[in-house]
């Protein structure tokens, strides 16, 4: 591995295992702030002296005017004495990265002069490729957004972070919607809510500790609002990425460490389960007269069709299997 090893994934200033929503200076050193003609975008991770890491999706382009890059950055607000300040030189997005899908969802951003390391500006370790993060790993969340869905963080806007478990994928999926999730993601959150990333958040880490060091898993990416019961975080995989971020970075390579979990994932032997049957929503009625029917009323009800004529009506009764009546088929 590189020197970069010795030097990413330390945090001189946090020796603690657990914290409050305030990150106190120092805590997370690899945390930046994206700015874009002086207003915070999006957060990222600094990577080595002169490569940040974050979310395709903070970008509309590759075009660097406007943008820089807040290191050592504390408050969004008021006085940040150990905060350096860096123009961006060059954004390399995802060759791969689908808007609509979410998939490849990470940036480089190359700064236009190399950063000095303090002690509360430093790299992060990189999850390397094959790395496994099993259900229920512990991870750390850190950013500037919002800290209720639609509810910006009050003044000063402290750094925050927040203790979140893995989700692994198959489970992640059901939850979001089977074939939302791809490997290039990787879910964390509580099944009850109430701990989440949210708006503002984006691009920035995701982390666990080995050991001495942190080693970013994920890249803040995606979710369907913030914070809701049974609907966890979305983050990019940074263990996919390890050839790709290589090809790019030339010198100085980022520090990779090998992520394992101990045990057996029971993500592996995780199936979806079948949906509650004899549950309409859109019906709250307990009794009616009978008429026209509303959207949604009667959801388990099908039309079948030959040849594009209606034939005979049906029932739904598992996800793949319909119960009709034998006498509408000729053979």
């Amino acid at each position: 591995m590189s020197r970069q090893v010795t030097v990413c994934g330390t945090t001189p200033l946090n020796t603690r295992i657990v914290g409050g929503e305030d990150a106190p200076a120092g805590s997370w050193p690899w945390q930046v702030s994206l700015q874009r003609f002086g207003s915070h975008v999006c957060g990222g991770s600094l990577i080595n002296r002169e490569w940040v890491m974050s979310a395709a999706h903070c970008f509309s382009s590759a075009d660097s005017s406007g943008w820089r890059v807040s290191l050592g950055h504390q408050n969004l607000q008021g006085n940040n004495p150990n905060e350096v300040s860096s123009t961006v030189a060059e954004i390399v997005l995802h060759p791969a990265y689908d808007s609509d899908t979410s998939n490849n969802d990470i940036a480089l951003l190359r700064l236009s002069s190399p950063v000095k390391f303090t002690d509360y500006i430093r790299p992060v370790c990189l999850a390397a490729a094959d790395s496994v993060f099993n259900s229920g790993t512990d991870s750390w969340v850190t950013g500037w957004g919002a800290v209720k869905e639609g509810e910006s963080l009050p003044f000063p806007e402290t750094l925050q972070e927040v203790e979140v478990p893995v989700l692994g994928n198959r489970p992640c999926n059901c939850l979001n919607g089977v074939g939302t999730i791809t490997d290039n993601m990787i879910c964390a959150g509580l099944l009850a809510g109430g701990k989440d990333s949210c708006q503002g958040d984006s691009g920035g880490p995701m982390v666990n500790q080995q050991g001495s060091v942190w080693v970013q898993s994920g890249i803040v990416s995606f979710g369907f609002g913030c914070a809701r019961p049974k609907l966890p975080g979305v983050y990019s995989r940074v263990s996919n990425y390890q050839s790709w971020i290589n090809s790019h970075i030339k010198s100085d390579k980022p520090g990779f460490v090998q992520f394992s979990s101990s045990g057996l994932d029971a993500d592996n032997s995780y199936t979806c389960p079948a949906p509650m049957c004899g549950k309409a929503p859109l019906n709250s009625r307990a009794s009616g007269d009978s008429g026209r029917v509303p959207g949604g009323m009667w959801p388990w009800m099908v039309s079948l069709y030959k040849n594009g004529v209606y034939t005979c009506g049906g029932t739904l009764i598992s996800k793949n299997f319909v119960l009709t009546s034998a006498q509408c088929f000729s053979t």
